[in-house]
């Protein structure tokens, strides 16, 4: 972390008290903070004592993603064009099945289809950026022609490949490098205009899962996510255009999962809207005794809605029905609106 973090305390609600704030803008209110200092256990803090700074980074609303406005919880539909992705890989690999996919995402609710066409699972060998360009552009560029106007974020680590991808209609660069993989992705994204994801990573996706260390895995994630974020705006990427993703399963352990999850509120100090990528993932089946991806839709949710209850703006999710039917009570229940 930076030499000093806030993180709020989401309050359950309505009412709230008159000193609560609103949080990034959104459907949430704090009225307390952990105060993180390097080397120091976390102190709570009063909202109303905050450094003006920080008090604008926490409430102020964040801008629309990819034309996406940010006041309610949005859903990306994950959609791998790829043989080995670790869910759903192969079953879309053929342009016409990505096509029928993508329109039954888009129907079951999905506000963003994320389009990849190289798997970052753990162990997973990379594809070269002309075969990524095959899979996932003709897909991009059918969905356009259809008049399909869901955004689409392309997944991928290759400027090459987002370059193409933009060309064809896609709205967000996720990158699961942070912009640090391809040298050219930086100057792309800033001079393409489109809204880009950071996620943190530790190491490569061939060897990320082989025994990664933290010292304190909520602090470093944070700290690597500030100087990405720094980085981008330094080279004209407004802090307004950037989401950004913890990277739950990307070189973690179980544990380190969990305490992301459990601090994901101190990725707001950051002054960026907050992505969560938890679908399906190993650690849901390590806990809910799930071997099978397709068994893990359950506990997926659950720490979807914790995500939520801790104010992350967006999901990445495969199963968008189950998703949004989830979304919807749990809006209904925090806002205390019934007609949702």
């Amino acid at each position: 972390m930076t030499s000093v973090v806030y993180r709020p305390i989401p309050l359950a609600g309505p009412p709230w008290p008159a000193e609560a704030l609103p949080l990034a803008g959104g459907p949430l209110f704090f009225a307390t903070v952990a105060e993180h200092r390097a080397g120091q256990p976390p102190r709570l803090v009063a909202a109303s004592a905050l450094p003006a700074s920080a008090r604008a980074r926490l409430t102020q609303p964040r801008a629309p993603i990819a034309g996406l406005a940010l006041d309610r919880p949005r859903i990306m539909a994950v959609l791998n064009v790829t043989p080995d992705s670790f869910s759903d890989g192969g079953r879309f690999l053929a342009r016409a099945d990505a096509l029928v996919q993508a329109r039954a995402l888009v129907a079951a609710g999905a506000d963003m289809l994320d389009i990849g066409g190289e798997s970052t699972r753990p162990g997973a060998i990379p594809v070269p950026a002309e075969e990524e360009i095959a899979r996932v552009v003709p897909v991009i560029e059918a969905l356009r022609e259809e008049g399909i106007a869901a955004p689409i974020s392309v997944d991928t680590r290759n400027a090459a490949t987002a370059r193409a991808a933009i060309t064809a209609g896609a709205d967000l660069f996720n990158d699961v490098s942070a912009l640090e993989h391809d040298p050219e992705s930086l100057a792309l994204a800033a001079g393409t205009g489109v809204a880009v994801c950071l996620m943190h990573a530790r190491g490569d996706p061939r060897t990320m899962q082989e025994a990664p260390r933290y010292d304190d895995v909520l602090s470093e994630v944070h700290a690597y996510l500030a100087a990405r974020v720094e980085a981008c705006v330094a080279a004209g990427i407004p802090r307004a255009r950037i989401l950004v993703d913890p990277g739950i399963g990307f070189g973690k352990s179980v544990a380190h999962n969990l305490a992301l999850l459990r601090g994901l509120a101190a990725f707001h100090d950051l002054g960026c809207a907050i992505l969560l990528g938890v679908s399906r993932k190993r650690f849901i089946g390590a806990l809910g005794h799930a071997p099978n991806p397709a068994d893990r839709v359950p506990g997926s949710i659950a720490a979807g809605l914790q995500g939520l209850r801790l104010g992350a703006q967006m999901l990445r999710v495969h199963d968008v029905a189950e998703t949004r039917q989830a979304v919807a009570l749990w809006t209904a229940i925090e806002e205390g609106d019934a007609r949702r």
